[in-house]
């Protein structure tokens, strides 16, 4: 099976997350780091859409089922190249000289969520699926960067609301509160991002431009912030 998948239609390419419920385990965040620079060097598109197969399920996020054993074993440098590799798909994505558009298939929960913020432009599936960030009940605290993105999509008072809580919310919810720029049955989910997708066609160079000094908040807590935290290979899970 292709775990990650994509088309050009004109100028935009829609990326097909294909992996079952798009856990983040290094054979996927390889397979998506390697759509996307496929996409960048060997295409004209200037917008990007992401989307899932999956009937329910957008993506759970970290791998937890591949991770722990590492956790537990001590392997801490395979851990730590873990959360290294994680953190270039989240900044790949907030730096990528496209224009973004996420559709939210299903469920995005924890990591899938914060992948989420990371894109420029939400959209997501109204009839079915959550928003959440649980790591209050599993015991993980988020690292700098993915704080960082979450203050991107989201206003402050729902990242701490989502945070402290662990509340699931609906798209509707989600569109409220400015996290998600529509809400759209599943029939129309796609169709719509893309008509969106199709009509934003900027160059890549400004794109590129704008998103560094936007984000740049971002990759400095990406690049800098993390290290700390995962170099001490203190990682709680649970």
């Amino acid at each position: 099976m292709t775990l990650v998948k994509y088309a050009v239609n004109e100028h935009v390419a829609t990326v097909m997350l294909n992996d079952g419920e798009n856990r983040f385990n290094p054979a996927f965040l390889n397979a998506y780091l390697g759509i996307l620079e496929e996409i960048e060097n060997d295409t004209d598109a200037t917008t990007l859409v992401v989307t899932a197969s999956h009937e329910k399920i957008f993506s759970n996020g970290i791998d937890l089922e591949w991770l722990v054993p590492v956790i537990q074993r001590n392997d801490m440098a395979l851990a730590k190249d873990y959360f290294y590799l994680l953190n270039r798909v989240f900044k790949r994505i907030v730096t990528y000289p496209l224009v973004t558009v996420v559709a939210i298939s299903g469920h995005a929960y924890a990591g899938g969520a914060i992948m989420c913020c990371a894109f420029d432009f939400r959209y997501m599936r109204s009839d079915r699926g959550f928003f959440c960030f649980p790591e209050v009940d599993l015991g993980i605290p988020f690292l700098p960067g993915m704080n960082s993105l979450m203050k991107k999509a989201m206003p402050m008072y729902m990242v701490e609301y989502m945070q402290y809580t662990g509340v699931r919310l609906t798209a509707d919810q989600c569109v409220a509160h400015h996290i998600v720029h529509k809400a759209c049955p599943i029939e129309t989910l796609l169709e719509e991002a893309t008509a969106f997708a199709m009509a934003i066609n900027k160059r890549r160079p400004v794109v590129a431009k704008m998103k560094k000094r936007l984000n740049q908040a971002i990759v400095h807590a990406i690049d800098i912030e993390d290290v700390s935290y995962i170099e001490s290979g203190q990682f709680h899970i649970g």
